[in-house]
């Protein structure tokens, strides 16, 4: 009798592992929506994510995960966020190609001289900046706003609280974005290096 050859299955591959930020909208701001960043950075790790970080008190968490795509990060975050802490809050979740992306993107840099005045409109997918894009080509006086597929940038010369043309991004974003200055987003591109 002779033997039957074996099928060889081949063992099921874990994803490669890439480097994610997730930005949360609209925690610590106030008396609604508080989270340490001790706590987070503890239910990260209990997800699974490894190598996390946070940055400031805002909610920019940096980690490595499987590279799934970040819309499944996020809502596994977000989630996760909900029923540990009761806080249920928007998150955007950004890999480090992304983010690499969005500082290269930056058109508006020559003449933002202030990192603080210069925002970056960060949303889930592209669809959610193209509504915006009447925004582009209004005047602004000594304002700007810059679109492309990865992000809005907005100049805020005179500040963010006087700022007519953030005033009417956050409006058009709605619930689907978040925003960060651009000196946080620089911090978080190089922990995502790291």
């Amino acid at each position: 009798m002779s033997a039957r050859p074996r099928k060889v299955v081949a063992a099921a591959k874990d994803p490669p592992l890439g480097r994610f930020v997730a930005l949360f909208r609209g925690i610590n701001v106030g008396k609604a929506k508080r989270l340490a960043m001790a706590d987070l950075r503890a239910l990260f790790a209990e997800l699974g994510y490894t190598e996390v970080k946070t940055l400031l008190n805002s909610g920019n968490v940096v980690f490595t995960a499987p590279s799934e795509p970040p819309l499944v990060h996020a809502r596994k975050i977000r989630a996760a966020v909900a029923e540990k802490f009761g806080v249920d809050a928007l998150v955007i979740v950004k890999s480090a190609r992304d983010i690499a992306a969005v500082v290269a993107g930056n058109a508006l840099l020559p003449a933002a001289n202030n990192p603080s005045r210069l925002l970056v409109a960060l949303v889930h997918d592209a669809k959610s900046l193209a509504k915006l894009d009447t925004l582009a080509k209004e005047q602004w006086g000594d304002e700007a706003i810059h679109m492309t597929k990865h992000a809005a940038y907005i100049w805020c010369a005179n500040g963010i609280l006087e700022s007519k043309v953030a005033v009417a991004l956050l409006k058009g974003l709605g619930e689907s974005g978040t925003t960060r200055n651009w000196a946080t987003i620089e911090k978080i591109h190089v922990l995502l290096r790291d």
